[in-house]
């Protein structure tokens, strides 16, 4: 198929570009509901403190929505690993800590109530509906375009 005909989708976009740009969307459409707590929690138990970008909710949310778009499946355990880092422990070795799985969690069901994704039948993780894949490839083919 020429490339001209074909359609845009978050695999044919870079990462960083999508993310800014769907974080963007999901704040102008102004659906999503930042809890009160959103200001003053940490991101995992490893960070210091919590993070500086006023936006860093939306961001989360349309990295965790991209997840989903690409593997369906994932539920709140990977994305604790995905968004997780190290543990600086001083003067001994480093170890992996895991992100805050609550954070996730509430992300996970404001995408649920916007229809862009569902959980999958069985408990195996969230899955992205065709009205979310819709929404999320639109936001690529505008990236596309630039």
């Amino acid at each position: 198929m020429p490339e001209s005909t074909r359609g845009v989708t978050v695999k044919d976009v870079a990462s960083h570009d999508f993310v800014i740009a769907y974080a963007a969307h999901l704040k102008r459409i102004g659906k999503i509901e930042v809890p009160k707590w959103a200001d003053l929690v940490k991101t995992a138990t490893h960070k210091e403190l919590a993070p500086y970008d006023p936006d860093w909710y939306y961001i989360r949310a349309a990295a965790i929505a991209r997840r989903v778009y690409l593997r369906a499946g994932t539920g709140v355990g990977a994305f604790k690993k995905v968004f997780g880092g190290r543990v600086h422990r001083g003067t001994r070795p480093e170890h992996f800590g895991k992100a805050s799985g609550s954070i996730a969690r509430h992300i996970l069901k404001e995408l649920e109530t916007l229809k862009i994704v569902e959980k999958v039948p069985g408990g195996k993780g969230r899955r992205v509906t065709s009205q979310g894949q819709r929404d999320l490839d639109s936001i690529a083919g505008q990236i596309g375009e630039k």
